[in-house]
């Protein structure tokens, strides 16, 4: 029995310290594959279609301020004020999903990079439970800019299509960094299901989203990561 424990322990003590190791490397290293980019592998060997893999890590630098902002407008408006967790968006869904409405999530950008990066895609309480562990080390290790960084290089934006600049090449034929006010808020109108929907030509309902985002870029205003992130 205490070999057991002891087995178990040991267990729980490596789940609990890789991510923190994984958390400290990838402060410096780009990320250079996701479990959902090897997960969509399979899925497409497997159903035998052509497989499809574009991910190209490009610094922040290199990636279009119009793109930032769209994606903290479009999927984490106060990215830049909590630390990890937006208890008020929580809340919301949570009152939205009792009143038996159509189930919203309220998952951060930060969030979505520990998950994305770290985890595994499937919804379940051990996955939410790792995920709330991980993001709290991001938001200690990381800057805001690299966890926008990571995230920008790290999520799904099309069939095989991961990062800003595969996504801007594939959709617009343009590298990250020359992407448009109206450009961006395409590609981050997608965002919530990225295989279903497209960017270039937008279908009515993307095309709606997309003006809604610039709307919130105009009220956002210029983006500045310092203003709430002195690391």
């Amino acid at each position: 029995m205490k070999k057991v424990f002891k087995f178990l322990f040991k267990l729980v003590l490596w789940l609990l310290v890789i991510p923190i190791i994984g958390v400290v490397v990838f402060k410096w290293v780009p990320v250079p594959a996701t479990p959902l980019m090897v997960i969509r592998y399979f899925e497409q060997k497997e159903a035998k279609k052509e497989t499809v893999w574009k991910h190209d890590w490009v610094p922040i630098e290199e990636i279009s301020k119009n793109l930032q902002l769209a994606v903290i407008c479009s999927e984490d408006q106060n990215f830049l004020k909590h630390k990890g967790f937006d208890m008020k968006a929580i809340e919301k869904a949570f009152d939205n999903n009792q009143k038996g409405k159509r189930v919203r999530g309220a998952s951060t950008i930060s969030q979505q990079v520990a998950k994305n990066v770290f985890l595994w895609p499937q919804r379940s309480w051990a996955r939410k439970g790792m995920e709330t562990y991980v993001t709290f080390w991001i938001e200690l290790i990381w800057s805001k800019e690299r966890i926008m960084e990571v995230y920008l290089n790290s999520i799904e934006m099309g069939n095989g299509i991961y990062g800003a600049e595969a996504a801007s090449q594939y959709w617009f034929k343009k590298s990250a960094s020359k992407l448009s006010k109206s450009e961006a808020a395409a590609i981050a109108a997608i965002l919530p299901r990225p295989l279903k929907y497209r960017a270039n030509p937008p279908t009515n309902y993307i095309a709606g989203r997309k003006l809604w985002v610039m709307k919130q870029m105009s009220f956002h205003g210029a983006l500045n990561y310092n203003k709430k992130d002195e690391k």
